[in-house]
Parts: structure tokens; C-alpha cells; sequence
């Protein structure tokens, strides 16, 4: 996965920010992915707050599952995809009606092996929800565990990887900027 940058953080630790300034930084046409949905008042705000930041130039694709798809469809030399966020990809794929851990699977491996074949610069910001206690219900231990084996198989595979705690960048693996 050369190109591919994975940054890591807790909520408002400022790891979207840095993504999309790496993003505008790269002098690449920028395709921004888009996993959340506004299930409510407030993410409908958080969304458009994030919609403001962010260039109009840039072409924006909404998608909350098929991740693999969207990067088969637009990863090419030239482009760098933002895909904010595969938490909530992984929330959106663990609830789905069809939701099993073979279909969860299914996603994590197509995800996996387009990002391999990725012709473009891929960045990929997701939280790091590892860091705490085990939570209580089942549902929500699934959601630690698969989130935790997701970002370490990205990780085995990116060029960077990126920790981002109080608007700090730490880079974990591979080249400093």
C-alpha cells in the first residue's frame, strides 16, 4: 500500500484536521469519502461543520459500506482519496441488516485488497478506541475488537502510520513530512 496513510486518534484529537491538510497539501486532485450519515440534529451538524472545512474543489463521494468499491472506482495516479472515517464505516457494516462476521469479513477483506491495488495516494482516518476499558455488552466489545484488528492490518501494510493525541501528529511508522 505505498501512498496509503493511516492516522489514528481519540475524538477531537484533531486527526481529521491533519488529514485534510495532508490532502490539500499533496497537489493532488481530491476525492474526499464521506462514511457518516446524519442520524440525528447533532451529526447533522458535526457533518456540515466538516463540509465547510474543507475545499469546494474537492469531489466528495458518500458511501457506508462498500469502502472497496469507492476506492476500485477513484484511486488513481493523480488522485488522493480522504476516507473519514472507517469507525464509522465499521459501525455501519456491524449493524446492517445483513450484518454477520462473515459479511463484516467479506467488507474488511475487499477493503483490504483494493487498498493493495490503490493506484493514488489513499488517507484513512479512524479512531482509536482500544485505549480504555473493556466495554460492558456485546455489541460494543465486537466494535473494540474488530476495530482494533482492522487498524492493525492496515498498519502491517501502510507507508504511515500517524497517532494524533491534542492536535500532535506522532508518527509511528514511516517518513516524517
Amino acid at each position: 500500500m505505498k501512498g496509503t496513510e493511516l492516522i489514528l486518534g481519540g475524538a477531537r484529537s484533531g486527526k481529521s484536521r491533519l488529514a485534510e491538510q495532508l490532502a490539500a497539501a499533496s497537489g493532488l486532485d481530491v476525492i474526499y469519502v464521506a462514511t457518516a450519515t446524519a442520524g440525528d440534529e447533532e451529526m447533522a451538524e458535526r457533518i456540515a461543520r466538516h463540509q465547510t472545512q474543507r475545499p469546494a474543489a474537492w469531489q466528495v463521494v458518500e458511501e457506508q459500506q462498500d469502502l472497496a468499491s469507492v476506492v476500485q472506482r477513484y484511486s488513481r495516479k493523480g488522485t488522493c482519496l480522504l476516507i473519514d472515517c472507517l469507525t464509522l464505516w465499521l459501525t455501519h457494516c456491524l449493524c446492517a441488516e445483513e450484518a454477520t462476521h462473515e459479511h463484516w469479513q467479506q467488507h474488511k477483506h475487499d477493503f483490504l485488497t483494493a487498498l493493495l491495488h490503490a493506484e493514488g495516494r489513499i488517507i484513512l482516518v479512524s479512531n482509536e478506541v482500544g485505549q480504555g476499558i473493556v466495554p460492558m455488552g456485546e455489541l460494543s466489545r465486537r466494535f473494540v475488537d474488530e476495530s482494533g484488528w482492522l487498524h492493525q492490518a492496515i498498519a502491517r501494510q501502510a507507508e504511515r502510520v500517524v497517532f494524533v493525541t491534542a492536535g500532535i501528529p506522532q508518527v509511528l511508522k514511516g517518513p516524517v513530512w
